[in-house]
């Protein structure tokens, strides 16, 4: 996995960072990140995707709505936010990669409502199916991407490439893996102090 972490400090660019990276480099960084996903909630049971954790800063800038912002974001939550995220910067890539302008500030989202997500086995397979999906788009990048095509999500910021596209949303996924370890971590303690009840 690549470090974001000079990134992260502004130490570094994602252009800096995609440096000698091509397709195939792009595709096991995507199997990395899942992997580590579905190693993370290896051992979780399905309690655990409900349960909502402890988190003072939870702050959702782009909630639906007020009452909703601070609300702390359970395993099924993150994971599909997770995923949601990378699948649009992989679309954003494979836009770029084939020379095709996107508009400023233009989407390109579709998130699995988070509420749906009630099993261990529901995870998995919506870790599974996002791995696939990235790894089609990546599929049909051109064999000479469009490096030079760039987008924009606001006026202000810093034009991304194709390559560039993809660190981003990938570096934004591999932020919430300390969250979802975290979640595990609580489910675990809150699962281990029930005790069970006198016979």
């Amino acid at each position: 996995m690549i470090d974001f972490g000079p990134y992260r400090r502004k130490e570094k660019t994602l252009r800096e960072l995609s440096q000698g990276l091509d397709r195939n480099d792009l595709k096991q960084l995507t199997d990395e990140i899942v992997d580590q996903q579905l190693e993370l909630i290896a051992e979780v049971q399905d309690e655990d995707v409900v349960f909502v954790p402890n988190d003072p800063q939870a702050d959702d800038t782009f909630a639906a709505a007020e009452a909703k912002r601070n609300l702390a974001w359970t395993l099924g939550h993150v994971i599909v936010h997770a995923t949601a995220s990378s699948e649009e910067g992989n679309a954003h890539a494979l836009e770029l990669a084939r020379g095709v302008q996107i508009v400023l500030g233009a989407r390109s989202r579709s998130e699995v409502p988070w509420e749906q997500m009630t099993t261990v086995q529901l995870l998995r397979q919506r870790l599974t199916e996002s791995r696939r999906m990235r790894q089609e788009m990546l599929d049909a990048w051109p064999d000479a991407p469009d490096l030079l095509n760039e987008y924009k999500s606001r006026p202000e910021s810093r034009g991304q490439n194709a390559l560039d596209r993809f660190l981003s949303s990938l570096s934004h996924e591999e932020g919430h893996l300390a969250q979802i370890a975290e979640i595990v971590r609580q489910a675990r303690a809150a699962r281990s102090s029930v005790q069970p009840s006198a016979i």
